[in-house]
């Protein structure tokens, strides 16, 4: 007949071989989300002047360059550590003013929206509470408008492109329950626009994920 330590000791280590396929199941499954949050784009004046002065104007330049983005997104978690994300996204729409002398404006306006999958590396730093940091790609639609007053003169008013480019992010994740947790995100988009500029979108968001039930 066994002892009774014998049995508990038999009894515990039953229980954490049984227990660890439960846990790393938790760890793992199918989430979604909403963020949104404010978008700034670093608009290239030294390029707008560049090319005005070469056709002879001189010029002073007013940038629009914040919006509000948001992002939808779906994931799965492998475990506790990494997961897999894509989504749709919409950074909004930027622009500038120049003035020219001779008399004139040039307008130009950029809407960029478009999708991305990305490696999610996590760290959990509390029960509930994980930092977590983000490489991927994004291919992105830019939607490029142009108009000119005055002695400023607009041959290709409405350019677009579509191209794919790096983006990568950082954020903190709380979970409030198994199923739903919040995000607080800092991340940067490489795009193209339609007339050769390359440049960074900067999203900062909150947003809602869901987990859905295993």
């Amino acid at each position: 007949m066994k002892s009774p330590r014998a049995s508990l000791t038999l009894g515990v280590l039953a229980l954490a071989v049984t227990a660890s396929p439960v846990a790393a199941a938790a760890d793992s499954g199918w989430y979604g989300g909403i963020s949104i949050g404010q978008s700034k784009a670093k608009i290239d004046d030294a390029r707008i002047t560049s090319n005005l002065q070469g056709a002879g104007f001189a010029t002073s330049i007013n940038d629009d360059n914040r919006d509000t983005g948001y992002k939808l997104f779906g994931g799965y978690k492998f475990n506790r550590n990494f997961a897999l994300e894509g989504g749709y996204f919409d950074l909004g729409k930027f622009g500038f003013t120049a003035t020219t002398v001779p008399a004139g404006t040039l307008s130009g306006n950029i809407k960029l929206q478009g999708f991305n999958i990305d490696a999610v590396g996590i760290l959990p730093i509390a029960e509930k509470f994980s930092a977590f940091g983000r490489a991927g790609l994004n291919y992105a639609d830019a939607k490029d408008s142009f108009s000119g007053t005055g002695a400023v003169n607009v041959l290709n008013r409405n350019p677009s492109k579509s191209d794919t480019n790096l983006k990568l992010g950082l954020g903190l994740q709380y979970d409030f329950t198994d199923a739903l947790g919040v995000r607080l995100e800092a991340e940067r988009y490489r795009i193209n626009d339609a007339v050769g500029n390359k440049g960074d979108i900067d999203l900062m968001s909150a947003g809602l994920v869901y987990r859905f039930a295993r």
